[in-house]
């Protein structure tokens, strides 16, 4: 967002806040001539302290102070009318409407203080979120790609799931995984394993070979930091998959991880047979067989990798989200629009809240012809994009 819409955003913040003001005062304004002219045994002061009670709701703490003070005024001008300020009725009125705009204000103050408190735990937790977890580009090599990120602590925006790309020797490679926990607490698992992807992908010439490689990170991690009553508790699902740019292949090594679903025109959705090994950080380094399974992937498909807080999410009776059944009504859908579709459709399905992270990511191989078009100069201002992907 640029500056300038930030200030629009502001001002006009500041015009609605400042419009309901008038609100409470005339409320005030109202209670106190309605209580002037109505006999001395009908008593409408007390109901002022409405006005300070109400204004929290959409101003701070100065304005209602002003607003508390503004009654509390109002009360005199209300015992002048009636027998003077000096009676006893009328002064246990003035005292507590007093007392009780002071406990209004406090309130404020503290409701704002964590208010702003929450505001810089997002951001910074979104600025983690950008350090560790890259924003794929919307085209890489033969692939248009979208990503869905939904965490499942709202102030962390950020968990175990994770994602990468890289593109390698007229290839792509991704990486999509899960590691044991959710929200802040899997951070650290989650930025070794991205940091690992990043550093071998280039220098390994086989998926499996990566695979290993990763392994190893996760288990010397382990061996370091990991406290003796979590012994054997720390590991990851991961899936790996390799695109070349001109065979219509997939490659894919699993492992401990949910396979992807393959959407083709017409409907078609197929759940690739994959033979995974055991997650990483499971067992003795470098002693687990990762095979390597290699499906058509057509000019035309969407490969949709996924974790596994999608296909766990519950709704109010229990029911797992069925996310190969919904995503086949998709299937025509570029990568943005299905992944608007899926985050759509599975908040609706949970209620609006998940109770483990979750992440998506959409590859789209595009025809020859089309990435042709696209990489032509005319038309390199249409396509730049920013690399930003759908949020939770």
């Amino acid at each position: 967002m640029s500056p300038w819409r930030n200030v629009a955003a502001l001002r006009q913040t500041w015009q609605s806040s400042h419009a309901l003001l008038l609100l409470p005062i005339a409320l005030i304004a109202v209670i106190t001539v309605v209580d002037i002219r109505t006999p001395d045994n009908v008593h409408l002061g007390p109901a002022l302290v409405i006005a300070p009670a109400l204004t929290p709701s959409f101003a701070g703490p100065v304005a209602t102070g002003l607003v508390g003070a503004l009654a509390v005024a109002a009360q005199f001008v209300i015992a002048a009318f009636h027998g003077g300020v000096a009676t006893t009725n009328h002064i246990v009125q003035l005292i507590t409407l007093a007392v009780l705009t002071v406990m209004v204000v406090i309130y404020s103050a503290i409701r704002d203080r964590r208010r702003a408190q929450l505001a810089q735990v997002r951001s910074v937790a979104e600025a983690a979120q950008h350090v560790l977890m890259w924003p794929l580009p919307e085209h890489i090599g033969p692939l248009r790609i979208a990503s869905l990120y939904m965490a499942a602590e709202d102030e962390a925006q950020i968990g175990g799931d994770l994602y990468a790309a890289s593109r390698c020797d007229g290839a792509v490679r991704v990486m999509i995984g899960d590691v044991r926990g959710k929200g802040l607490a899997a951070i650290g698992e989650a930025a070794l394993l991205l940091g690992a992807f990043r550093e071998a992908a280039h220098r390994q010439t086989s998926l499996s070979a990566l695979a290993t490689t990763l392994e190893q990170s996760v288990t010397r991690y382990s061996a370091d930091f990991e406290p003796p009553e979590e012994a054997g508790e720390r590991f990851a699902t991961a899936l790996f998959v390799e695109i070349p740019d001109t065979d219509p292949v997939t490659r894919m090594t699993s492992c401990g991880h949910p396979p992807p679903l393959l959407l083709s025109p017409g409907h078609v959705v197929t759940v690739p047979s994959l033979h995974p090994s055991p997650p990483l950080g499971v067992g003795v380094a470098g002693s687990a067989d990762h095979t390597l399974d290699v499906f058509s992937f057509e000019p035309g498909d969407t490969l949709l990798l996924y974790t596994d807080g999608v296909i766990e999410a519950r709704d109010a009776d229990g029911h797992f989200y069925p996310l190969a059944e919904r995503v086949a009504r998709w299937t025509e859908a570029g990568p943005e629009a299905l992944m608007h579709h899926i985050r759509r459709d599975l908040l609706a399905h949970t209620g609006g809240r998940l109770d483990d992270d979750a992440a998506l990511i959409a590859l789209h191989r595009t025809p020859a012809d089309q990435r042709r078009h696209e990489r032509h100069p005319v038309f390199a201002g249409l396509h730049h994009g920013s690399g930003a992907q759908p949020r939770a």
